[in-house]
């Protein structure tokens, strides 16, 4: 939401509890399910690394929104979808695709790598913002209505 979507996707991939089961050493250190998220890792101590309280629910909801809403800025509100990436600036692109009732929504974001500027006019290093949004091939705004039926390509260039 500040975005940084370097460190966004750090913060992500750090609670990700596969990346906990990547070696036998480090899942042993882990101790939980390699595949349920903990709603916490313990920091200090001879329990560091250990996850614990798994299986709470608000915290797999919650990392599906980090990384669906936040990360790659896919929101859908009132039967309109909005677009606002903050993905890392290694990402050239990434690709989607929306099932929305009978329609099929394809969609590719492309990384142009721009720079936002600050109030005091400097260049900062945010990875938010886009240029613009093409549905099929017409610029429109971001703020696509969602029809029931149909194919439609979406091409956001950030």
């Amino acid at each position: 939401m500040l975005g940084f979507g370097d460190k966004a996707l750090e913060f992500y991939k750090m609670i990700n509890p596969i990346e906990h089961s990547k070696s036998k050493e480090i899942a042993q250190k882990y101790k939980v399910e390699p595949y349920v998220l903990a709603a916490d890792i313990y920091g200090i101590g001879n329990l560091a690394g250990q996850g614990g309280w798994t299986w709470y629910t608000g915290s797999s909801s919650w990392y599906y929104i980090a990384g669906i809403e936040y990360i790659l800025g896919l929101k859908i509100e009132k039967g309109f979808l909005t677009i606002n990436p903050c993905i890392p600036k290694e990402w050239k692109e990434y690709v989607a695709q929306l099932k929305w009732k009978n329609s099929i929504y394809n969609i590719k974001v492309s990384n142009q790598g721009i720079k936002n500027v600050g109030n005091n006019g400097a260049n900062s290093s945010l990875d938010l913002g886009i240029q613009k949004v093409l549905l099929n091939g017409k610029e429109v705004l971001n703020k696509i209505k969602l029809e029931d039926s149909g194919v439609y390509n979406i091409i956001v260039e950030q």
